[in-house]
């Protein structure tokens, strides 16, 4: 399964997520987001839990919990949306 993990403090490290969920079951990855040009956080990240029911317990336990003294959220990820090209047909015909 899964795990959106968001409002990570940008300090937050793949370690530190790791640990956090691994209290509560099986980790087999764990990774904080980071932009593209700057290498910093974008405060958020994902944890993959092999385990349905850990991760559910995990998510129980962490959606509101303090990490590193942020309030952090944890639900089930969703799918990445389509995006519209970028320029699109907004130009004059």
């Amino acid at each position: 399964m899964n795990i959106y993990v968001g409002n990570l403090s940008y300090d937050t490290q793949d370690h530190d997520l790791q640990q956090a969920f691994a209290a509560h079951g099986e980790v087999s990855s764990a990774r904080v987001i980071s932009d593209r040009e700057t290498g910093r956080s974008r405060g958020f990240g994902f944890v993959e839990m092999p385990n349905r029911d850990e991760a559910q317990k995990a998510m129980g336990v962490l959606n509101g919990a303090d990490l590193q003294g942020r309030t952090i959220s944890a639900n089930e990820a969703r799918e990445r949306e389509e995006r519209s090209p970028r320029g699109g047909a907004r130009g004059r015909y």
